[in-house]
């Protein structure tokens, strides 16, 4: 189910409802979305990569396709008159408006830290400034990175990286990059930190379907352990994340920004829990 609470841009969600279409059924195509929402072939390429908004008939059809109604109704519509906009005035009285329809620990996210770790495109930012020895050209950011971004949401993330002194500015329009550690405290920054992950997953969806295979590397193994098993698989998890780290550190001039997802999730479990709940009476 997409979550319209972790949109900033209303196209996104049409994005990722294809990738997910894509994904489940191979065959469908813009000419078939377009279709749904009244829009030739080339408007829907262009409405995904951000390159045109939606039409105003085409908005109800948008909704209707989302399975959005009440709130998510409401906040679409909303996200959709920010993006169109070009009065910054307007547009933060809009995202105020947004803000205001989601939920209480959602609308603790407003803090520079919270924005880092709950929007993927920040970090991205950060690590191509270093990259690119300090420079942070709005306009070359945007085309270096993958999937697309607006000019807006890159300056967001150079205003955030200066507040929280993740990039210095120097002379000649660069930046020094430095790394701050900072923390957020409570069910707050759980609710970004997940958030983060939810996008991550997402642009790994995004890759299956635009990226090449020689690429990218998504893979998966189906495994079937008991609680020892597990704990070693934490565990080898855990340290195959240092490693990973460690070699990374190790290169001098990087030319690429890799996301690297590491996931280890239940999917069936027959352990007799009523079993060992009794047992536990017992004893």
């Amino acid at each position: 189910m997409l979550n319209i609470d972790e949109i900033g841009d209303y196209r996104d969600l049409l994005k990722n409802f294809f990738v997910q279409k894509k994904l489940e059924f191979p065959l469908f195509s813009y000419k078939m979305m377009g279709q749904k929402l009244g829009l030739e072939t080339s408007q829907v390429f262009r409405v995904l990569n951000k390159e045109s908004h939606l039409p105003a008939q085409s908005i109800p059809l948008s909704k209707k396709l989302l399975g959005l109604k009440g709130r998510d109704g409401e906040l679409f519509e909303i996200l959709v008159a920010a993006s169109r906009t070009k009065s910054k005035a307007k547009k933060d009285k809009l995202y105020k408006m947004a803000l205001a329809l989601q939920d209480v620990s959602l609308r603790k996210l407003n803090s520079n830290e919270i924005l880092f770790l709950s929007r993927w495109w920040i970090p991205v930012v950060r690590s191509i400034i270093e990259i690119n020895g300090g420079k942070a050209d709005v306009r070359t950011l945007v085309k270096q990175i993958t999937p697309a971004v607006s000019e807006d949401q890159v300056k967001e993330a150079i205003r955030v990286l200066k507040e929280l002194k993740m990039i210095t500015p120097l002379a000649s329009e660069r930046y020094a990059v430095s790394t701050v550690n900072f923390t957020s405290a409570g069910a707050t920054k759980v609710t970004a930190i997940r958030s983060y992950q939810n996008q991550l997953l997402t642009l790994a969806q995004n890759a299956l379907v635009n990226i090449p295979p020689s690429e990218r590397n998504i893979s998966s193994i189906l495994a079937c352990v008991d609680d020892e098993c597990l704990e070693d698989l934490v565990e080898m998890t855990c340290e195959f994340r240092r490693q990973v780290q460690k070699r990374v550190a190790e290169v001098a001039e990087p030319k690429k920004v890799m996301q690297f997802i590491f996931s280890l999730y239940p999917v069936a479990d027959i352990s007799d829990k009523e079993t060992s709940k009794e047992k536990a009476r017992i004893a």
